[in-house]
């Protein structure tokens, strides 16, 4: 199977230049990485894991990993074909800020309701934490700055993020809460962006 997938199919390239913000030549370095490290085509959830790993060795991303899995997964099959992989790429390595804030939320939207929830929110940062590791976490979010009191557990930054982004106060947050919200402070955009590049 990885030799009769070895080269893009030219709809498909056709279909990803215009789908995406990569180009040809672009498309197709990316097609030889991903099958140079998915031979059969595709990626499990625990080979996405194993790469998020080397990105963070002192901490544990596998929870990350997975939630991060289930976004990429767009037709849940339980793996990552290269479409998919590459419409992920392109959203969050090149997308505008209101795309990359779409695909956020729906990596916090957990049972894809239209909303995220305080628990939902609680679950992806306390994968975020645990994935940096506490050692490292101040300097992935404050460069070397000490994580303020405020926001040293989880549940302390989930608590002022809903406070400044749940505008109605029915505990949860809509697409376009959440949207104003981190357009209206930078640090949570930087907090929502961990991940960058690394996805």
């Amino acid at each position: 199977m990885g030799k009769k997938n070895s080269k893009l199919d030219p709809s498909l390239v056709k279909e990803l230049t215009q789908k995406t913000y990569f180009t040809e030549k672009e498309l197709q370095q990316w097609h030889k990485g991903f099958l140079k490290d998915c031979p059969n085509g595709t990626l499990n959830e625990e080979e996405f894991q194993k790469i998020y790993k080397q990105f963070f060795p002192f901490g544990d991303p596998s929870k990350f990993a997975s939630f991060v899995f289930k976004v990429f997964d767009e037709n849940k099959d339980g793996t990552i074909e290269f479409r998919e992989f590459i419409y992920a790429l392109s959203v969050t390595s090149r997308g505008s800020l209101e795309e990359k804030l779409e695909w956020a939320f729906r990596l916090y939207d957990l049972d894809q309701d239209g909303y995220i929830t305080r628990d939902e929110m609680i679950s992806i940062v306390t994968a975020i934490y645990e994935m940096v590791g506490p050692q490292h976490l101040e300097t992935c979010m404050g460069n070397m700055v000490k994580l303020p009191e405020e926001e040293n557990t989880p549940e302390k930054r989930v608590d002022r993020i809903f406070a400044l982004m749940d505008k109605n106060g029915d505990g949860r947050l809509s697409m376009e809460e959440f949207q104003e919200g981190s357009k209206s402070d930078p640090s949570i955009v930087q907090a929502l962006s961990l991940y960058d590049g690394l996805v």
